[in-house]
C-alpha cells in the first residue's frame, strides 16, 4: 500500500515530516513525543477505533510508512537540523519560483493573503491536527492540506513575510521571451517501476519499536536511567510486550537492581520465553546468579528441612541456609 501526496512541499519531492505529525516546525522534542504517542494509540491494531480489518490494515501501515520515520527524522537531534536545514534550502526555492505555486486547499489560500500569518499559521494548523487521524481515510487528505500550509508558511518566511502576489505583466512577458530549453524528460516517471502486487497481510508494526531501538543505544552507552525511561514509555502503548520487559530486566539487572530485574523477567518469559531478547536476558540473569552463587564463602549446596550436627554429645537443631531456596534471589530452583 502506498501514499502518494502530491501536494504541499510533497510536490518538490520533500518529505514533509511535519505535516505528517501536524505539528509546527518550532515544536520541541517534548512536543514531538506527545504527538507521536497519541497518533500510535490511534494507529495501533490493539488500540485503533476502526471496526473493520480493512481499516486497521492501513491504519498500520500509516503508521509504518509515514509515521514512523516522520518521528524518527525528527525525534533526534542531529537528523531534526538537518531536516530543519533542508527546510531553509526549500524556503529560498519557494521564493525563486513563487509565480509558479498553486495551493487548493481554502486554509492555504486564507494564509497565503493573511496579514497575521505567524499567528493564523499555528491557529490553522492545530485545528487540522485535532482531526488529521481521526478518520483513516482522510489521514492522507489531511497531511496533503496542512503540507499546502506548511508550503505557504515557508513562503512568507523566505519573502520577509509579505503577502505572495503575482509578478508584473512587464516582467512575466520579459522572462517569456527568453528562451529557455527544454526540460529533460523526468527520470522519476519515466523509470518508475510498477507497483508491486498486492500482499495479502503486512505483518503490523509495533510502535514500541523505536523505543526499543534507543533503549538499547542507551544500554550500550552505559546510560541505563535513559534505557528505562525510553522502555517505560514504550509499556503505556504495549504493556504485553515481551521485548520491552526483557530490555527492562537486562537495563535493572546492570544497574544493580535485582527485584525489578527479576520482575521484569518473569514477566517476559510469561508472555513470550522464546523471544530473542526475552532469551538473552534469561541468560545474563543467570550467568549474574552464578557469579553470586560462586562468590558466596558458605556452602550453598544445602539438604533441604532440618539438619542435625553433634556438638559435645548433644544434637542440636540447626535451620538450612538462605542459599538452598535456590540461589539468586530465589528465582532459580525451589518453587517455580
Amino acid at each position: 500500500m502506498s501514499f502518494d501526496i502530491e501536494r504541499g512541499l510533497f510536490k518538490f519531492d520533500f518529505s514533509d515530516h511535519h505535516a505528517v505529525l501536524g505539528l509546527p516546525f518550532d515544536a520541541d522534542p517534548g512536543v514531538i513525543r506527545k504527538r507521536y504517542i497519541k497518533i500510535s494509540r490511534r494507529l495501533h491494531p490493539d488500540t485503533c477505533a476502526s471496526e473493520s480489518e480493512a481499516a486497521k490494515q492501513q491504519a498500520s501501515q500509516l503508521f509504518a510508512k509515514l509515521v514512523n520515520p516522520a518521528y524518527e527524522q525528527l525525534s533526534k537531534d542531529q537528523s531534526r537540523a538537518e531536516h530543519n536545514a533542508l527546510l531553509q534550502r526549500m524556503g529560498k526555492r519557494l521564493q525563486e519560483e513563487r509565480d509558479k505555486l498553486e495551493v487548493t486547499s481554502e486554509t492555504a489560500k486564507q494564509l497565503k493573503r493573511s496579514n497575521n500569518w505567524e499567528h493564523e499559521y499555528k491557529t490553522i494548523l492545530q485545528k487540522l491536527a485535532e482531526t488529521e487521524y481521526e478518520s483513516i481515510d482522510q489521514v492522507v487528505e489531511k497531511i496533503a492540506q496542512i503540507s499546502e500550509l506548511n508550503l505557504v508558511y515557508l513562503m512568507r518566511k523566505a519573502t520577509g513575510g509579505g503577502v505572495v502576489a503575482p509578478q508584473p505583466a512587464v516582467a512575466v512577458a520579459a522572462k517569456a521571451a527568453t528562451p529557455t530549453p527544454a526540460p529533460a524528460p523526468s527520470a522519476t516517471v519515466s523509470s518508475r517501476p510498477p507497483a508491486p502486487p498486492k500482499q495479502q497481510k503486512a505483518e503490523p508494526v509495533s510502535p514500541t519499536e523505536p523505543y526499543c531501538r534507543r533503549a538499547e543505544e542507551y544500554m550500550a552507552k552505559n546510560s541505563f536511567a535513559k534505557a528505562i525511561l525510553e522502555l517505560k514509555d514504550a509499556l503505556k502503548l504495549e504493556p504485553h510486550s515481551s521485548r520491552c520487559h526483557g530490555l527492562l530486566a537486562r537495563a535493572y539487572l546492570r544497574q544493580n537492581q535485582a527485584t525489578m530485574a527479576k520482575i521484569h523477567l518473569q514477566q517476559a518469559l510469561k508472555l513470550n520465553p522464546q523471544d530473542p531478547t526475552v532469551v538473552e536476558a534469561k541468560k545474563e540473569f543467570d550467568q549474574v546468579a552464578m557469579r553470586a552463587v560462586k562468590g558466596n564463602p558458605q556452602p550453598t549446596q544445602k539438604p533441604q528441612g532440618k539438619t542435625q550436627e553433634k556438638t559435645q554429645g548433644k544434637t542440636t537443631q540447626k535451620k538450612p541456609d538462605d542459599n538452598s531456596k535456590g540461589g539468586f534471589f530465589g528465582l532459580f530452583g525451589g518453587k517455580k
